[in-house]
């Protein structure tokens, strides 16, 4: 027989049994808790962002809220580091990584526009001449100052609104007799007529002397190579304009007219060596005036320490009517 005792006893037992299960209930959900809280912090460590947690009190004591300010500014400095670095050292993800997008070659709409001789164009010539050929290297910065001074004669192609003498390509002429006295044109009369060959030294000589009823001059040009086809004949036609104009509009009376009256040219063209002993020049309208020239030769252009490429220097010798050939070749191979 079961007496109140035993039924008390018996309801105590299972009230205890209850309460363990519920306890170990609660364990095991704090348990989970905390594991969520962990896998959000190693989320919030992969994304590299810091989150405060919100559960935290905000008004324990004042010296829980400098722990939370200094917590702050370590997060801060934390999450500009991580923007820096993109992914943490040592990083692990499962995450897939994106392909990267293929590259597609950078087109630049470019406005170029035609310039006369500028002192802000100095450093830019002078680069186009170092670059164009070793002939003109040590020369380059006398040259580039004479073309600057000769501003009647001479173009500039440039873009619109450039303060910091941008320059893409150049053309000028320099009067072989004027400037006989500055060294840099003596150096290129020299060079022309040591290596000239014995069947032109006498043509040669008539057209460096400035005996001649119309001036020669150096016919000097360069730009990049990747300049569009349309710009290099306009570059020349403009330079051939320039000519014109100076002729009809010099204001130093008849003797600067005829100094800019040119009726011949020696142009220095850059090449290399080509197939059976041919030439091959760096610039397509140098050929061209090639094959307008009345005489032209190839001699060795001193070595370049950049490359160990052989290189050339074409001495192409031009009347004023070879050379207005010329430009009509170039306009009709350009289509323009």
């Amino acid at each position: 027989m079961t007496t109140k005792q035993d039924q008390k006893t018996a309801t105590q037992g299972e009230d205890d049994e209850k309460n363990d299960k519920e306890k170990t209930q609660l364990e095991q959900n704090d348990s989970d808790d905390d594991s969520e809280e962990n896998s959000e912090d190693d989320d919030l460590v992969l994304e590299g962002v810091l989150v405060r947690n919100p559960d935290v009190s905000d008004s324990d004591s004042s010296d829980s809220e400098s722990e939370d300010e200094n917590n702050n500014e370590k997060s801060s400095s934390s999450q500009v580091v991580l923007k820096e670095d993109k992914k943490p050292p040592n990083q692990k993800t499962s995450r897939k990584r994106k392909k990267p997008a293929s590259r597609e070659p950078d087109i630049l709409q470019v406005e170029f526009v035609f310039w006369d001789m500028k002192e802000k164009f100095f450093h830019g010539i002078k680069t186009l001449l170092q670059s164009c050929s070793t002939v003109y290297s040590a020369q380059s910065s006398s040259l580039s100052d004479l073309m600057i001074e000769n501003v009647s004669v001479g173009t500039v192609i440039s873009t619109e609104g450039d303060e910091e003498g941008t320059v893409f390509g150049f053309a000028s002429v320099l009067n072989v007799t004027t400037n006989g006295s500055q060294n840099c044109i003596k150096y290129l009369k020299k060079l022309c007529r040591d290596k000239c060959p014995d069947r032109h030294k006498a043509e040669l000589k008539i057209v460096l002397s400035g005996e001649t009823k119309r001036p020669a001059g150096f016919l000097l040009h360069s730009r990049m190579v990747n300049l569009p086809l349309e710009i290099v004949e306009t570059l020349h036609n403009q330079l051939v304009l320039d000519m014109d104009w100076a002729v009809e509009n010099a204001e130093g009376g008849v003797e600067e007219q005829k100094s800019l009256d040119f009726g011949a040219f020696v142009r220095l063209a850059p090449a290399t060596p080509g197939h059976h002993g041919s030439v091959e020049y760096k610039y397509f309208d140098d050929e061209i005036f090639a094959n307008n020239a009345e005489f032209c030769y190839t001699i060795d252009a001193p070595k370049s320490y950049a490359s160990e490429d052989k290189q050339l220097c074409s001495v192409i010798v031009m009347t004023k009517t070879g050379h207005r050939d010329a430009m009509n070749d170039l306009k009709r191979l350009i289509g323009s």
